[in-house]
């Protein structure tokens, strides 16, 4: 048999990891591990914060592994359309600044943020999560428009699927506020007990939407036998193709999406699906629990 050389025997695992990736990444696989330690099905903790940034009319930080989201959204007032005078709309933009990873360079934007923006928005109105029609003002007038803005802090892998929960954290999280007309017509929004009294309001209260259909999705990579869910950054260089799954709260499918790579079968496809709600029941007890909180602490 061939001696190995002392080079090798000698080398740090994260020096070979990096001079052979694949072969790292497999001889982990034989043992049914990951190189962070992960069984394959497992996904990396995650944590939801809402009320990240104090002036947006919602908004959450989301962390997945090391994979770091915030999302913001502020409402505008504007003109509905023509064809939905009592609906209001929504803004995607998904943002990677070079600080997120060294792939990004100043002044070129990354590849991967407006398929991202089309995806999320794709998702989130195709999944009836939001009723537009809440976010009417007054019939054919005013209604509002909400501007989601996503911020990658750190990308580490499964962006879509941090994106996606830091979406929906923020829509769970938003507020509308308090507007008034006034006598041109115009509609403002209105601050305060004093200005309650002063104007005369369209909505009597601050409200929440009524938020519907949750989607969570998973994203898993594909390699021979191999499902590993959840995957980092240095995963996704390593392997082609990958799977994300987006499931509502009834556990329908919203959406299969497969980028590229091999060809993938139903089987492997079922498993991706099985992983995936198991994960949204995961995701939503972790929102749910973050929305509790927030709750006891503003009634405290």
């Amino acid at each position: 048999t061939k001696k190995k050389t002392p080079f090798v025997d000698k080398a740090s695992p994260k020096l070979l990891s990096r001079l052979f990736p694949l072969a790292f990444l497999e001889r982990h696989l034989r043992e049914s591990v990951r190189p962070d330690a992960r069984r394959p099905a497992e996904a990396r903790p995650t944590t939801v914060a809402l009320a990240a940034v104090s002036s947006a009319h919602g908004s959450a930080l989301v962390r997945l592994g090391d994979t770091a989201m915030l999302a913001s959204i502020k409402l505008e007032v504007m003109s509905p359309s023509g064809e939905a005078p009592d609906e209001g709309s929504i803004a995607v933009e998904f943002h990677m600044p070079p600080i997120c990873s060294p792939l990004v360079r100043p002044g070129r934007p990354a590849e991967v943020a407006p398929v991202i923006s089309k995806n999320l928005e794709d998702i989130l109105m195709s999944s009836g999560m939001l009723n537009l029609k809440e976010l009417c003002l007054i019939s054919g007038k005013a209604s509002w428009l909400a501007y989601l803005d996503v911020y990658c802090l750190n990308a580490d892998g499964s962006l879509f699927d941090a994106a996606l929960i830091s979406a929906v954290a923020a829509f769970t999280h938003l507020e509308i506020p308090l507007v008034s007309v006034g006598d041109d017509g115009r509609v403002f929004t209105v601050g305060g007990n004093e200005g309650k009294a002063k104007y005369e309001l369209v909505n009597r209260e601050k409200r929440k939407l009524t938020i519907t259909n949750v989607p969570f999705s998973l994203t898993c990579a594909l390699h021979k036998d191999n499902v590993l869910a959840d995957p980092t950054a240095e995963e996704e260089s390593i392997i082609e193709t990958s799977v994300t799954i987006v499931l509502d709260s009834s556990d329908q499918i919203v959406s299969i999406q497969k980028p590229g790579g091999a060809v993938t079968s139903m089987t492997t496809i079922k498993e991706c699906i099985s992983l995936a709600k198991d994960r949204r029941r995961k995701l939503r007890e972790i929102l749910m629990d973050n929305v509790e909180a927030m709750e006891v602490d503003q009634t405290d």
